[in-house]
């Protein structure tokens, strides 16, 4: 039997006004350090699987501060029906709010489906933080199929639009030198914050297969490609470390 369901988290300057788990979606505020809110998503059961429609939605208001992260990886696996499993994610940030977005690495199973669509709109002055992980099967395994698009908007703009596809049913070469070259495991790291409007980033490679992209905005784009779930998130903790201590200094 296919699942649905949707949790919700609403941030405020006083906390949390709403935090609403559903099915294998379960949030729990857990400790922060400094001005942050913190929600962990626990995983109750084993989710998504094929035919499962999964969303979790993230208002930040106005002056708001939130970290979302989860106690364990998201596995995607196959289930009893033949159709694809959809994860949505929504985020709202308001004006002078922020959001890091920070969830443990999705894994695409032998067999899975899975299609992700993560939508973003971001006040003017908001900054976010989003991290997002793929590892392509478990260990010694083929991949499963997974689509995943990330669209941002920044004060009613596209910021960036950007669509991934991975496994049986992808296009051909998403395994081929030009993109992963036998690489399993791929990620990136997406930085808003309106200081970069005067002081961009500048584009520049990050060791053998990751590079720092600016964006058309007050914002840049780590895109980085490792062996395994270990080397990727090695790279990206590099850069988010540098990222967060920057954040943090900024009144």
């Amino acid at each position: 039997m296919s699942v649905d369901a949707t949790a919700r988290i609403v941030a405020e300057r006083g906390g949390l006004p709403v935090l609403r788990g559903e099915g294998p979606l379960a949030l729990r505020r857990t400790r922060a350090s400094g001005p942050y809110t913190r929600v962990t998503v626990v995983g109750a059961m084993s989710a998504p699987l094929g035919g499962d429609r999964l969303a979790i939605e993230a208002e930040v208001r106005d002056g708001a501060r939130l970290t979302v992260d989860s106690a364990a990886a998201t596995l995607a696996l196959p289930g009893r029906t033949p159709l694809p499993a959809r994860y949505e994610v929504g985020l709202t940030v308001g004006e002078d709010a922020e959001l890091r977005w920070l969830p443990e690495q999705l894994i695409s199973a032998a067999g899975s489906d899975l299609r992700m669509h993560t939508r973003v709109e971001l006040a003017a002055t908001a900054r976010l933080v989003l991290r997002e992980e793929q590892i392509l099967g478990r260990y010694g395994e083929e991949p499963g199929t997974l689509a995943t698009r990330l669209a941002v908007r920044r004060a009613g703009r596209p910021l960036l639009d950007q669509e991934l596809s991975y496994g049986p049913g992808a296009p051909d070469g998403w395994d081929g030198p030009a993109v992963l070259g036998g690489l399993r495991a791929a990620g990136q790291l997406l930085v808003v914050d309106p200081a970069m409007e005067e002081k961009p980033a500048e584009p520049r490679l990050l060791g053998e297969s990751a590079v720092l992209t600016p964006l058309a905005g007050p914002g840049l784009l780590v895109t980085a490609a490792a062996p395994d779930a270990r080397g990727l998130r090695r790279v990206l903790d590099e850069v988010l470390a540098k990222v967060l201590d920057t954040l943090d200094a900024t009144p």
